[in-house]
């Protein structure tokens, strides 16, 4: 964890009067680029507004990195990589997650892992304390943990945003309404991660990965 100044995260405090919410969970770069998958002003069921540059985290990390691969195999090889690049650098195998968009997607979750030589432990509700092995889930299993690194994996066309919520939809309202829930999906599993986040895809990759990394 690295200090900050309100300047280097870009908010000028001088002169001005309004209220922040205060970030204490995910570093600033990862907040920045999940905040790019939302429209900067969101909307809860009560109509209440949350304007999300109005949102600083309190701490740095590393820029987040999205990566493309040809084939799923040269994927997991990757993130297998980044997986033991990060215990490395101390982070525990029980402090690392790699998150999918449905239980089709998990194979290549678990073989991420086992790659990196390291037993996956699939998340559930009765069992969250991974130990030394890596969580493995997908995105609606990651809701409300956190993990020092994350990798958001197998984002492939068709996978995210789901091609069977596609089809089935009705009409254009509901096209946006699956649009939307879809990319909250991603940016709740890439904000899962506190320090660290990688998310990929085999290509054609996910439209959503586009605007995740965006300058």
């Amino acid at each position: 964890q690295q200090p900050f100044s309100w300047k280097e995260l870009g908010v000028d405090v001088r002169g001005r009067s309004s209220t922040l919410t205060v970030n204490y969970r995910t570093s600033h770069q990862i907040r920045i680029a999940a905040d790019r998958l939302l429209p900067r002003v969101v909307r809860d069921v009560d109509g209440n507004a949350d304007e999300r540059d109005r949102t600083v985290s309190v701490f740095n990390g590393p820029v987040p990195v999205v990566r493309l691969f040809e084939t799923a195999t040269a994927e997991t090889e990757a993130v297998a990589e980044a997986i033991r690049q990060a215990m490395a650098d101390g982070i525990l195998p029980g402090e690392i997650g790699v998150f999918v968009r449905s239980r089709a997607e998990l194979p290549r979750a678990r073989a991420a892992a086992e790659a990196a030589g390291l037993p996956p432990r699939e998340l559930s509700e009765q069992q969250r304390d991974a130990g030394e092995a890596v969580s493995v889930g997908t995105m609606h299993d990651a809701k409300g943990l956190e993990f020092k690194a994350v990798a958001v994996i197998a984002c492939d066309d068709g996978v995210l945003p789901s091609a069977a919520r596609m089809e089935a939809v009705a009409d254009e309202t509901e096209l946006d309404e699956v649009y939307e829930t879809e990319r909250h999906l991603l940016y709740v599993a890439c904000t899962r991660a506190r320090d660290r986040l990688l998310v990929s895809g085999v290509r054609p990759a996910s439209e959503f990965l586009s605007d995740l990394a965006a300058p």
